[in-house]
């Protein structure tokens, strides 16, 4: 009899340390809407304010924690994203000639900072993220007809949305998520 009263007891004791475990993402943020201001872009690739900026506002839309607003004015917070570097690395080389690639690393790096519209207080400042993509040359055929075996313009260009995607994604974790 004193075994199931002590099994009793410790079987209390457990439950009460789960009494207040919450499935989830956690607590929300402190704010419920979110000014993404226009990207800015330090590096040479051209055209990508307009990319980084829309795929950063949809996946916060379709994150669906906060609302995007359309001005800073309208918002709690406000997010601003900054490219500083765009790098390519050659990760593989065309067997027929190993001076030319056949794959290339592609790496964007931007710095994030979040602002309380309310108080003033930065939330957080220069909060860098860096996110990687590989981007193919050819089309894996070997000899092809010359201008579509080695298209490095092309498949970088083709590969760019994927490469904003993903950094959408790792601000909208970096901004939402407890920190």
């Amino acid at each position: 009899m004193t075994r199931v009263w002590s099994l009793l007891l410790i079987s209390a004791f457990l439950v009460q340390g789960c009494e207040h475990y919450r499935l989830g993402a956690g607590p929300g943020p402190s704010f419920s809407t979110l000014y993404v201001e226009p990207s800015k872009n330090a590096t040479k690739l051209a055209q990508t304010q307009a990319t980084v900026s829309t795929m950063v506002r949809e996946a916060f839309a379709r994150d669906g924690r906060v609302q995007v607003a359309g001005s800073s004015s309208d918002a709690d917070a406000t997010l601003e994203v900054k490219l500083l570097t765009y790098h390519r690395d050659n990760s593989a080389n065309r067997e027929d000639d190993n001076g030319l690639a056949r794959k290339f690393t592609l790496r964007l790096t931007a710095s994030c900072s979040l602002r309380d519209n309310r108080s003033g207080k930065m939330l957080f400042d220069g909060r860098l993220i860096e996110v990687q993509r590989e981007a193919f040359t050819d089309n894996g055929l070997g000899s092809v007809p010359f201008g579509t075996s080695n298209d490095q313009l092309q498949s970088e260009y083709n590969t760019l949305p994927m490469l904003a995607s993903l950094l959408a994604d790792k601000v909208t974790h970096a901004v939402l998520d407890v920190w």
